[in-house]
């Protein structure tokens, strides 16, 4: 996935309706996640919209979102029932 950064996309947001306004948002960009911390690869003009599209919906006030870019020579370690991300050789986004 060359040009892509691995992301991790955390959020707390109290509102409802923007709740799932950011769930939509971080989910079209997502490979993986549960409830509100997602992992996206991401590209720097990606990376700006998702960070555009969520500033534009969540009260910052009040909620919180967190694009926390991860190491990409770190591995995986899983506890409990988790599996490791299995992502093929590429990656189709769009």
């Amino acid at each position: 996935m060359k040009g892509r950064r691995l992301y991790l996309a955390a959020y707390d947001v109290s509102e409802p309706a923007n709740l799932i306004a950011t769930l939509k948002s971080v989910r079209s960009h997502a490979t993986g996640g549960q409830k509100s911390v997602y992992e996206c690869f991401l590209n720097r003009q990606e990376r700006t919209n998702l960070l555009s599209r969520v500033r534009s919906i969540i009260d910052i006030t009040s909620d919180r979102f967190v694009l926390l870019a991860l190491d990409p020579r770190s591995t995986f370690k899983t506890l409990g029932k988790g599996i490791p991300p299995l992502d093929e050789d590429f990656f189709y986004h769009g």
